[in-house]
Order: structure tokens, then sequence, then C-alpha cells
């Protein structure tokens, strides 16, 4: 008996977790053992994995990539059409949601501000505490950042643009030196790449595991009914997801890239799964890249470039829901944001989505600068917590989806056959 493909095994995982959370609680216990805590620990184990795949895997990819492509023009080109793509997408992600949440207004009920009825304050001090100081740091340091003072540091500390931009710097000039010395930077970087992906796919085998303990825990901590009070902006937000995810995204695989979109979905499954789950795009990043070149059919050259970088600066999802987030708080309050309030939401949500860490719910330090620019109480972002968590496992799927699409485009763009045929994509 042949066994399941694994994004049959995730969904498997993600049902079970749903059923186990929610019959389990935070107190259920078995010899003394909470089932909580026997969630957690599974997730966290995954979930340290993961992460402990990411610096040598970026760092090697990007390097045996570059050096691939080679000439500078080439490198030029790629990196253009790689921004444009990202900036292109983040901005139709922010118009999507601003259109929606304009159309819906969810921070108003039977025509009076939700502000009472919310509680806003409720936990207030608490989310004020946790992001002072770090908000406008992480937007106006973002070049700084971009330049560590210590790669070993920048490695350590997870600090995912310094490392891109020296791997980057790397893999350039590695073309630029003599024959010999180039050809075994080379293999010893190529051999390191294929060292990580191997423990990848042997990481991998245990997702349906890991996954399972992520989502029963959030489950058997919130339950099903935080979404209950916000459920107007919850569904805003879902839907502004849905419309970029379903029809967004696919539009620009169909009429830019010239691929069949129901089949990057198929390739892109476990990844996605992974995503919903870790609500981390750099998590995910290693099966990401995995999915993308093994089932969807894009080059290392292409992938090792717009991947790593696509987890670091490019969050649709995100940059969708600071600006939703934004301008319910604002309904909220009963503040009427005109055009020029809402194009700086817009701006702001662009910029600050590019400055975002990719880990789970880091956008509420984005959200926190928008507020602070607008004029907005830093302490409305306790409004949204109950339902933040759900959120940004939606909006980190919508992220990964996001980079994917590059990736395959960008490869169409660069003349690249056999992506997303029917023989790779068949499972």
């Amino acid at each position: 008996m042949n066994k399941p493909a694994l994004h049959w095994q995730i969904l498997a995982a993600l049902i079970l977790a749903a059923i186990a959370g929610g019959w389990a609680g935070t107190d259920a216990s078995f010899f003394g053992i909470r089932y909580y805590a026997i969630f957690d620990f599974l997730g966290t184990l995954f979930l340290n994995a993961l992460k402990m795949l990411i610096v040598p895997l970026v760092v090697s990819s990007i390097i045996v990539g570059i050096a691939g492509i080679g000439s500078s023009g080439a490198f030029g080109r790629l990196g253009l059409k790689t921004l444009t793509y990202y900036a292109a997408t983040s901005l139709l992600a922010i118009l999507v949601g601003l259109t929606l949440v304009n159309l819906t207004t969810p921070g108003i009920v039977d025509g009076h501000p939700a502000k009472e009825q919310l509680g806003i304050a409720a936990t207030g001090s608490e989310v004020i505490a946790n992001i002072e100081g770090r908000g406008a740091g992480d937007l106006v340091n973002i070049f700084l950042r971009m330049v560590p003072t210590n790669i070993v540091a920048a490695a350590a500390d997870g600090q995912m643009l310094g490392l891109i931009f020296f791997s980057l710097l790397f893999g350039f000039f590695m073309t630029k030196i003599e024959e010999p010395y180039a050809e075994s930077q080379y293999k010893l970087w190529n051999g390191l790449f294929q060292v990580m992906m191997k423990i990848t796919d042997w990481v991998m085998k245990f997702a349906p595991i890991g996954i399972f303990g992520l989502v029963a825990k959030v489950v058997a901590g919130t339950g099903f009914t935080t979404i209950v009070p916000l459920a107007w902006f919850f569904f805003s937000v879902l839907a502004g997801l849905a419309v970029h995810f379903l029809l967004v995204l696919p539009a620009l695989l169909y009429f830019v890239g010239r691929v069949n979109p129901l089949r990057h979905y198929r390739a892109m499954a476990p990844a996605l799964l992974t995503a919903f789950s870790t609500s981390s795009s750099a998590a995910t990043l290693p099966l990401t890249m995995e999915c993308v070149e093994k089932n969807a059919g894009v080059s290392n050259r292409t992938s090792s470039f717009v991947l790593p970088l696509g987890a670091t600066v490019n969050m649709d999802g995100t940059a969708l829901y600071e600006c939703v987030a934004a301008m319910f708080i604002a309904q909220a309050y009963g503040i009427e944001l005109g055009f020029v309030q809402q194009f700086a939401i817009v701006l702001l949500a662009l910029v600050t989505s590019i400055g975002v860490a990719a880990i789970p719910s880091a956008s509420l330090v984005a959200i926190a600068i928008i507020l602070g620019a607008i004029g907005l109480p830093l302490e409305a972002i306790g409004l949204i917590l109950a339902v933040d968590r759900i959120l940004d496992m939606c909006r980190t799927t919508v992220n990964v989806f996001s980079d994917a699409c590059g990736a395959v485009i960008i490869a169409r763009l660069n003349g690249e056959s056999g992506v997303l045929s029917d023989a790779r994509t068949r499972t």
C-alpha cells in the first residue's frame, strides 16, 4: 500500500489536532502529564528543527545560486524582476484589504463605534510593554541591519537581511576570483547545500507529528470562541486574504507566468499547510524551496535568490492585515480617516511589511508604527490579540504562496522550461 502524499498527511494531522486540542483543553492530563504540555513539546521540537536548517540552507543556497548566475548583468536583471514583483503584489494586497475594510466597516456596530462593546483597553498595557522601543527601530534600521558588524552574530541572532546581503556579495565575488579557487569554493558550498536539502527531506518526514502538536496547542489554549466578539474584523481579514490567495496571485500566474495556477496549488500544498501550522515563513522556507524546485520545477539559481529574499521582505498577507487592522481600530474609535490618512496607511503598511521579521505575530510591531503615525493609541492593539494567532496562520500561508508564485513567474520570464509541467505536479 502506497504511503499518502505529505500534504494529505499534514491535512489529516490538522484535523486530528483540532479535535484533540478542543477535547483536551489546557487542563486534561494523562498520568499527571498534561496533554497541553505534550502538544507544546511536539510542536516546539519540530519548529526548532526547522529553524536549525534556516541559516546554513539560506546561506548555501544563495551563494550557489548567485555563483551560478555569474554575470553582473544577469544578477541585476533577476534582482530587478524580483523586487518589482514583491512591491507590486504587496501593494495589490494592501489595496484589496483597504477596499474590503471600507466596504464592511467592521469597527462599526449598529451605526456606532464598537469601542465599548469590544473593551479595547483591557490588555493594552501588556501589549505596550512588549513592543515599546522596538517598532520605530525596526523600520528605521532596515538598511543598517542589511550590513551586520559581525556575520557570525547575525547568523546566531537570525538576522536574515544581513545574512542575505552577505551571501549575495559572497556568491557574486566568488565568480570574480581565479578559476581553481572559484571552482573549489563552488563545490564546497554546493555540497553544503545538497546536504542541507537531504536533512530537510528527513526533518519533513516528521512534519505531520510536529504540525499536530503546534495546532493542537493553539486550539487547546484558545478554543474556537475567541473569534466571536471580533467576527466582522476576523472575516474581513479572511476575505481579503482569500481574494489575494484565490484571485490576485492565480491571475498573475496565469497572465504573467503563463502557467496553470491549479498545478501550483498542488505543487505547494505541503509548504502551505506547514506555513499555516507554524505561522512562520522563515521556518517554512526549507520546505518552500523543496516544493518550488522539486514539485514546480523552478531552477535552483532562481529559487535560491527569490525565496530567501521573499521570506524576509515579501509579506503580502501581513501588509493586508496591517492595513485592515489599522482601519478597523480607527473605526472602532469613531475616527473617520480621509484619503490622505488612508494613503499614509497604505505606504506605511507597504514599508513596514518589508521590515517585519518572518516570525509569528511580528506584525504587531508594524501595526504599532502605523497607529502611532496616524495618531491612534497603541492600547488599541489589545483589541485584535484574541484573533491574531489564527489570522497569523492564515496570512503566513499567503506570504509563502506569494513567494512561491514569484519564483515561478520570474523563472518563466527568464525562459525556464518545464516549470509546473503536469508530470511534476501529479500526485
